[in-house]
């Protein structure tokens, strides 16, 4: 039994992942890191006798803190970008390492399930855009504010503005301050994904399937003007895929 573990910025999201039966297990999130998590996610695995890790992370500290602990329990952790973890996707940018591994896991997940060309669209701390190629090349991607982040900051750094929870707007002009805001964003974040989406496929001549994922994909979902669909764990996904072909690895024999 593995233990899919994806560490976000604002959220660390996990699974089982049995794999004799390729079944991957109902999936379970948590929006702080502090001791409780730690000690609930190593009771998850002790109940469940898991014996490796996989996790794709983009906060080192949060990560190394689970090695180490889980470490003391004898389990085998290994980040995605491990050099022991075959990638079975190229990546074609110019410092590898720079790149998110959740950006590359929702890539290969993402190719691996639908077999066409994907345009990913995470929305998370950061709102990622990541292009895929279905001869399994990872190309690039986009990063912009995440709409949270967003609405967070101009609620931090003004003296009068409200933290305000983001909603569909229909009408572009705000009547009070808080419509104004969710204008701002909803219908501007809109704006910002189609356009980005358009500029994409001028740029590169091809047709792409668009995966939603992350905490605001439902809401945006009608509002982009191409042909989309959401799947909000296909990191999970591609973690799992990851530990299948990398059967070596994760051998149950230890």
């Amino acid at each position: 039994m593995v233990l899919l573990l994806d560490i976000g910025n604002t959220c660390i999201k996990f699974s089982s992942y049995d794999l004799k039966k390729n079944k991957i297990g109902n999936p379970i999130s948590y929006f702080t890191y502090n001791k409780k998590t730690l000690f609930k996610i190593v009771k998850y695995v002790k109940i469940r006798k898991i014996k490796y890790v996989l996790a794709s992370s983009v906060v080192p500290k949060v990560y190394n803190s689970f090695k180490k602990n889980l470490s003391k329990e004898k389990i085998k952790v290994y980040e995605y970008k491990d050099k022991k973890i075959n990638k079975f996707i190229k990546i074609n940018v110019k410092n590898k390492k720079q790149v998110g591994s959740d950006r590359i896991v929702n890539a290969f997940g993402s190719l691996n399930y639908y077999k066409e060309n994907c345009i990913i669209i995470d929305f998370g701390t950061a709102t990622t855009f990541d292009i895929a190629d279905k001869n399994n090349i990872y190309q690039g991607g986009i990063i912009a504010p995440g709409v949270k982040l967003s609405l967070q900051t101009l609620n931090r750094f003004t003296a009068k503005l409200p933290l305000v929870k983001l909603s569909i707007q229909k009408k572009v002009i705000g009547k009070d301050t808080q419509s104004a805001i969710n204008s701002g964003l909803f219908i501007g974040y809109s704006c910002l994904i189609n356009g980005i989406i358009d500029k994409i496929l001028k740029e590169t001549k091809k047709k792409y399937l668009i995966i939603l994922t992350g905490g605001y994909s439902k809401i945006f979902k009608n509002k982009i003007d191409h042909k989309c669909i959401i799947n909000k764990d296909i990191t999970l996904y591609g973690l799992a895929l990851s530990v299948k072909k990398n059967k070596k690895v994760f051998s149950e024999k230890k």
